[in-house]
């Protein structure tokens, strides 16, 4: 290697010699990623077995982390160990956050009431209407860990189960990749879905938001499972059941952040594709299904809405308690305008927050912090069959419609965190576009995402 000529000059000197443990350590981290990289493109491409090198010790240790982090059980581990660390280096793992509002939600649901029935320490965002404290985001969540209230009382550790989610998160992107592999809609070796796993885990804003809790959070966490229970849904199931379990994620996405609907597009085309047959019967059929579940979804949303400020269409966002930051552009634009498109397009899609400044936690380019995403566009090029690339390009598109509109960024955040509402199609498309690169080049751009959110983690883990 380069640096063995300079160690062993250096080392006839006894005046360098206190500096030869460093270069050792430098010889030892150089020739790691040297072998690391050579068995990365030595790897066969339709297997992780290297068979160019004899099993070393390196060799067997590449091999656990591929297989580590390509099962769905072992990235789960993976993924515990690291955001619950997070939370226990924060010290925020002990308590409950500033803002645990769900669990103040789902105390009033047990009470028989829509608004508060205890007033939080904390009243920042919340929605204050005729005397009466509530939230302009939609309530699944509160559902979700309604049980969990009953015996553990409103002081339940949003923290604790926001992580936990998070954690579930990881499992089951490793497999949504091994199933679409299987059903030969991707086609990644294990290598690379092991890749695409880490990648998630650490290269991109929900490593950000899974250690911290907090209602925004929560919200973005349990949103993100319930459109990737609708994607494994139509990958996994067959039939009735296919249609009526990918609409009912579809509605708990929808009573948790509602334009996440949308993100519905490419599994209802994805499961008419796979209709060996055309009849106008089982078509109905199929449709009625997944349709149940989100028609009671939406009527119980509109209900909600209607009985807490009268208007089913009124969620209480123009009565919310935000931040001075927001409410001079707030009484001039409204929630939602074009007036907000070009400063959030910058500050999700073309603003590099490093150095870090106050300028950083407005957010950061979703390309530029997460670089694997590049692959997306690889999809465009020469793809196996262009309806997925296109669809799944619709299902983004759409779904991403009200963020670029809405007043605010997501400030105070380290990463773009409201890209995560799409990023399960946007995973599906990166994996399509990465199907032949080489294994390196993943790598690399992995651990580049990686190396972004790990840098700022001191920053982020104070927002």
């Amino acid at each position: 290697m380069l640096l063995t000529p300079c160690r062993s000059a250096m080392g006839r000197y006894g005046l360098f010699r206190p500096i030869i443990p460093l270069l050792r350590l430098a010889y030892s981290i150089e020739n790691f990623f040297h072998e690391l990289m050579l068995k990365f493109s030595l790897m066969d491409t339709n297997t992780t077995v290297l068979d160019k090198n004899p099993p070393s010790f390196l060799n067997r240790l590449i091999q656990a982390a591929i297989n580590i982090w390509e099962a769905p059980y072992g990235a789960m581990i993976f993924a515990a160990f690291i955001y619950l660390g997070i939370s226990l280096y924060s010290g925020r793992i002990f308590t409950i956050s500033r803002f645990p509002y769900f669990n103040y939600l789902a105390d009033a649901f047990l009470n028989g009431q829509l608004w508060f029935r205890q007033i939080p320490p904390e009243t920042h965002d919340l929605v204050y209407f005729a005397g009466h404290y509530s939230l302009y985001q939609s309530p699944f969540p509160a559902f979700v860990i309604l049980p969990f209230i009953r015996i553990f009382g409103i002081g339940l550790n949003d923290v604790v189960y926001t992580a936990l989610f998070a954690i579930l998160n990881v499992g089951l992107v490793a497999q949504l990749l091994r199933v679409t592999t299987k059903n030969q809609f991707l086609r990644l070796p294990k290598i690379q879905r092991s890749v695409l796993v880490f990648f998630f885990t650490l290269g991109t804003v929900h490593f950000t938001l899974a250690p911290n809790g907090r209602v925004w959070n929560t919200a973005l966490i349990l949103g993100f499972t319930c459109v990737i229970l609708a994607y494994l849904a139509a990958f996994s199931l067959s039939g009735p059941k296919a249609w009526f379990f990918t609409g009912l994620a579809l509605t708990g996405a929808m009573l948790t952040r509602n334009h996440l609907v949308f993100t519905g597009i490419f599994p209802a085309v994805y499961l008419f594709t796979r209709e060996n047959s055309w009849s106008w019967g089982r078509t109905f059929r199929n449709l009625a299904l997944a349709a149940l579940p989100l028609m009671i979804g939406l009527g119980f949303l509109l209900y909600y809405n209607h009985a807490r400020f009268g208007n089913p269409l009124d969620n209480g966002i123009a009565y919310h308690l935000m931040a001075d930051f927001f409410r001079k552009n707030f009484e001039q634009y409204g929630a939602f305008n074009l007036h907000y498109v070009p400063i959030n397009l910058y500050y999700q899609y073309i603003f590099y927050p490093f150095p870090i400044s106050n300028e950083t936690f407005m957010g950061g380019s979703l390309f530029l912090m997460s670089p694997l995403f590049f692959g997306a566009f690889g999809a465009f090029w020469k793809p196996r069959q262009k309806w997925p690339v296109w669809i799944l390009t619709l299902s983004i598109l759409i779904a991403m419609i009200p963020i670029p509109l809405l007043m605010g960024t997501g400030w105070a955040q380290f990463g773009p965190r409201y890209t995560l509402d799409f990023t399960v199609p946007l995973l599906l498309l990166t994996a399509l576009g990465i199907e032949r690169w080489k294994p390196a080049v993943i790598f690399i751009l992995a651990l580049i995402s990686s190396a972004h959110f790990i840098i700022g983690l001191p920053y982020w883990t104070l927002i």
